[in-house]
């Protein structure tokens, strides 16, 4: 039986195993339905736009770290041409195959740029206006996270944006069976609720934020439905 009093440990097989191209491209679409049905852009879509708005005459940069295939991206650059607002992405992954399957799926004209690096060894000529990742920080440990959220701290000009899983165990349980039932990719079948089961309560986001040194007046934890947590921070 899963418990939730505290983050598991249980790896991800995204994370161990490496596959080709095909299969990471499956993946990645598979991912991409389930993304779509419970919702997971639309509070980074929300956030973006709302920071958008207050520097619509500014020509605007974001890093989007953990960025697979650059559906986020391709979603938010959406919001800046309905805005009107100029803003250049850049999305970063450790993953092989993520740059191919983006450029793949991404207009050639979109300024949308795809890196594949550890985000710690990024040679950041100009530090971006906005960082955000979505359905990253469960994938590290405590440890990681802090040194993570040290630095989107020293590298985010204007803001940065978290956007993950509340570990409960309605979600658990509800992918669990979503996964069971559909013909979903054996990554998402294994992953989906181990992530989850990685995932953070509010008081984990809290203890983490101030262990990395973040003050309470700077950041906000908000959550979303079905099961999701944000955290917002401003630069002083």
């Amino acid at each position: 039986m899963q418990t939730f009093h505290q983050r598991s440990q249980q790896k991800e097989l995204m994370d161990s195993e490496v596959v080709d191209y095909q299969e990471f491209a499956q993946c990645l679409a598979h991912l991409e339905i389930i993304n779509i049905f419970t919702f997971a852009y639309r509070p980074t879509l929300r956030w973006f736009r709302r920071e958008i708005t207050k520097h619509s005459s500014e020509e605007l940069s974001l890093l989007d770290v953990g960025s697979g295939g650059g559906d986020m991206m391709r979603r938010l650059l959406k919001i800046s041409e309905k805005e009107i607002c100029s803003t250049n992405f850049t999305g970063v992954d450790m993953n092989e195959w993520a740059k191919e399957y983006g450029l793949k799926h991404t207009d050639t004209n979109a300024p949308i740029k795809y890196i594949t690096s550890n985000l710690f060894d990024l040679d950041l000529l100009k530090k971006p206006d906005f960082i955000t990742n979505s359905l990253f920080t469960h994938h590290l440990s405590d440890k990681q996270l802090i040194k993570f959220i040290k630095w989107m701290d020293l590298n985010a000009q204007q803001s940065w944006f978290i956007n993950d899983l509340h570990r409960h165990f309605v979600p658990y349980y509800f992918i669990k069976l979503v996964t069971r039932i559909f013909p979903f990719h054996r990554f998402v079948k294994h992953d989906a609720a181990v992530s989850v089961a990685r995932a953070f309560t509010k008081a984990d986001w809290h203890d983490i934020l101030n262990e990395a040194g973040i003050s309470n007046d700077r950041y906000r934890v908000k959550w979303h439905f079905p099961f999701r947590y944000s955290v917002t921070c401003k630069k002083q």
